[in-house]
């Protein structure tokens, strides 16, 4: 059935996480609205305050509850792939790089986001 069976591929999931099934629902990018399958489209769970840092210790100091629990907002991302690397989210690796599978190791700020490190 392979028109070419010597043809090369660039992953060997081809860019998606399907395995054995026939057909995967679409989902909307949240940035440009175009519509990947949702195997195909970069996910990333964001958390964050409702309340900026800024304003967190006036809503503290005029909060009747000694421990109040400032709310979270929690939102599923998802991004088609020119969009995830426009915005940095993914980005393009080397042909050997792409064989690493392990997720990257997430650091706490520092030198990848501008942080002090990075300026001394």
């Amino acid at each position: 059935a392979d028109v070419c069976p010597n043809m090369t591929t660039k992953r060997r999931n081809g860019g998606r996480s399907k395995h054995g099934r026939g057909h995967v629902k679409f989902v909307r990018c949240d940035n440009c609205n175009c519509t990947p399958p949702k195997d195909k489209a970069i996910k990333r769970f964001i958390v964050r305050n409702l309340v900026e840092a800024a304003a967190q210790r006036d809503v503290t100091e005029a909060s009747v509850y000694s421990e109040y629990q400032i709310p979270k907002m929690y939102r599923k991302m998802y991004y088609c792939v020119s969009c995830a690397i426009h915005a940095r989210i993914v980005r393009v690796r080397a042909k050997k790089d792409r064989k690493i599978r392990e997720p990257p190791r997430r650091g706490r700020g520092g030198a990848q986001r501008g942080g002090a490190a990075a300026r001394a």
